[in-house]
């Protein structure tokens, strides 16, 4: 905490104003817009890297929380003052920080991805700036954000040999979508199985159960997709830029309208039921990875 302390006494609203923004570069939702571009412009393989790192480290992510179940900096202690813009998406435990998860997974596998020096320099700055940015807003501890650091970066470390080459891919993928299958699920089966203690806080263990279940819908989905794409469709990511702005643009509005959408008609059908973030997930994985590729040969003749 003392660390934290000392960031709370150099706060000035500017850098506040600026650590607010680009914490967000560390929300699922940024993971979801670079996910889905690499995808459907860049570069499958590469996609598909980021996708099993980002799904792994969101499972240990996960798993920590519900183990160790270490409360806020602020809960910790009540005399600590957090920039209260940062409290919204301050949800759940505190050990260890999902944002800084998803941003040093997936931007530090684009480091490693990429052929150029500028991206490079990028991300790097990208993965220094959002763990930070979680301390300096006092929503997370160093501990919190080096331990997701370290698990992020030894993934990206670990996985990368298996993307190195399209031979090297298609050779071990298929292995690695069985261990991640298997890893979602153990991780659902603990969940929803583990008799945890009575003072947990509820909020908490319904946000692991609905990620847990979510996990494994993008799992199943992802293994659809690349079974599918592999075996069926084989789609080219080239594109004129207008159609590929068009092509990542009118996707993602689906994709979220897909997530939208869902949502009430499957509480309709069978109420708050964890599981059915499994099929909400799952459902827009395959809508990005089978469905919308359909699409991509309209998009080649735009503005060529």
């Amino acid at each position: 905490m003392d660390f934290l302390y000392a960031l709370e006494g150099i706060r000035t609203q500017p850098v506040t104003d600026l650590m607010s923004v680009l914490t967000y570069l560390g929300t699922q939702y940024v993971f979801m817009i670079i996910a889905v571009i690499m995808l459907w412009c860049i570069d499958k393989r590469k996609a598909y890297f980021i996708f099993a790192v980002s799904l792994l480290g969101t499972v240990a992510n996960q798993w920590l929380k519900l183990v160790f179940r270490i409360p806020r900096p602020w809960v910790l202690d009540p005399d600590f003052t957090i920039v209260e813009s940062a409290r919204e998406a301050a949800g759940g435990y505190s050990f260890p920080s999902g944002h800084t998860q998803f941003a040093v997974g997936a931007f530090g596998a684009i480091a490693v991805a990429t052929k150029k020096r500028w991206v490079c320099v990028i991300c790097i700055a990208i993965i220094l700036i959002v763990p930070f940015s979680r301390m300096y807003l006092g929503v997370h501890t160093p501990l919190d954000v080096g331990v997701a650091f370290t698990c992020a970066l030894a993934l990206v470390a670990l996985l990368w040999p298996c993307f190195k080459n399209e031979d090297r891919f298609h050779a071990s993928f298929p292995f690695l979508l069985g261990g991640m299958l298997v890893a979602a699920i153990a991780f659902a089966v603990w969940v929803n199985t583990t008799p945890f203690p009575a003072d947990i806080d509820a909020e908490n263990l319904a946000e692991g159960l609905k990620n847990a279940w979510l996990l494994l819908g993008c799992t199943v989905g992802l293994i659809i997709s690349y079974l599918f794409d592999r075996k069926y469709l084989h789609y080219e990511v080239k594109a004129p830029l207008p159609g590929q702005i068009l092509k990542v643009v009118l996707g993602l509005v689906l994709m979220l309208g897909i997530i939208a959408r869902l949502k009430p008609v499957l509480a309709a059908l069978f109420g708050a039921a964890a599981w059915t973030s499994a099929i909400r997930y799952g459902l827009t994985v395959i809508f990005a990875g089978c469905i919308w590729p359909l699409t991509f040969t309209r998009f080649a003749r735009i503005g060529a």
